[in-house]
């Protein structure tokens, strides 16, 4: 197990590299640098000073010469001086994640509370009214834009019941309800189609005929086996889920004025600040691998044949 967890640990470093020098180049591609978004607007600005302003920030340097600068000091722990802010890279995105990971959190919840319960239940009353009816609204759900169910939810209970904020207004659950339902309508609908199809899939198998014809109750085996053989699907589609949401989801934070990692990173990319950009690109490629890392370890404590080497069908 150890010798596992560090072989995922090393192949991190190569994945590292390979992303930040990728986004250094196309960051470089796009024509326009931090110094333009900062003064372009300002005619009264004399190109000497923008010129002095780029060479303190390094940015007349040439590109392999920049990444090599910013490379070294990642690997010393230091991640550079936002060129917009001129505040810590590393604090600035620290200040940050306590928001994106309350979002988070609140969206899985919600998720789980709402798909697993009803996906099960439309697997059970497959094809009856029930089951019609929650596909109905998964279809709905998955078919509709986030960004237009912000929109719904922010014309309901923000304007017309005004029971809460049209924008966040601080780290609070208040702010937090609206982003969260609309993050977790979304990915309810999509969740309750798979745990449904996955349940109906085990449903049909031997072990649970044969669970059965021993006399066992239908509840019994739903919850002790056939949701414990289910697991394995809803874990990779919620490890799927957190990275991305870890990684902040920048159209709802953006729209309800959620301060998380999402809204820094799109206000990073307009202004072109290059080592937040670069700070955003680090923190995503670790939650990916770790997230990852961690879902094939509860693999192995959920599922005894992975353990034990034993191949699945």
């Amino acid at each position: 197990m150890k010798k596992y967890v560090l072989q995922r640990i090393v192949q991190l470093i190569p994945i590292l590299i390979g992303i930040t020098f990728l986004s250094f180049a196309m960051m470089r591609i796009a024509g326009s640098d931090a110094i333009y978004e900062l003064y372009g607007d300002k005619g009264a600005v004399s190109q000497e000073i923008i010129d002095a302003k780029r060479a303190e920030l390094g940015l007349d340097q040439p590109f392999l010469t920049q990444y090599l600068a910013w490379l070294g000091g990642f690997l010393t722990g230091d991640m550079g001086i936002s060129y917009i802010s001129g505040r810590d890279v590393f604090q600035t995105f620290i200040s940050k994640l306590p928001a994106t990971l309350l979002l988070t959190a609140l969206s899985i919840a919600v998720t789980v509370l709402i798909s697993i319960p009803l996906g099960v239940l439309a697997a059970l009353r497959h094809d009856r009214w029930i089951d019609y009816l929650l596909r109905i609204f998964s279809f709905i759900g998955n078919s509709l834009p986030n960004f237009f169910v912000a929109l719904l939810l922010m014309q309901l209970f923000a304007i017309r019941f005004s029971l809460f904020p049209v924008i966040a207004d601080g780290v609070n659950l208040s702010s937090a309800v609206m982003p969260t339902l609309t993050l977790a309508i979304a990915m309810s609908a999509k969740y309750m189609r798979q745990v449904r199809a996955t349940v109906l899939e085990e449903l049909n198998k031997d072990y649970v005929l044969g669970a059965k014809a021993r006399g066992i109750r239908g509840r019994v085996i739903v919850w002790k086996n056939v949701l414990k053989s289910s697991m394995l699907t809803i874990l990779t589609l919620l490890a799927l889920s957190i990275g991305s949401l870890l990684g902040g989801t920048a159209i709802i934070e953006s729209i309800f004025m959620w301060d998380g990692v999402g809204k820094l990173a799109v206000d990073a990319i307009t202004m072109r600040d290059y080592p937040l950009i670069q700070a955003y690109v680090v923190w995503m490629a670790l939650i990916y691998v770790l997230v990852n890392l961690i879902t094939d370890l509860l693999y192995r404590f959920l599922d005894p044949r992975i353990r034990l080497g034993v191949q699945i069908d």
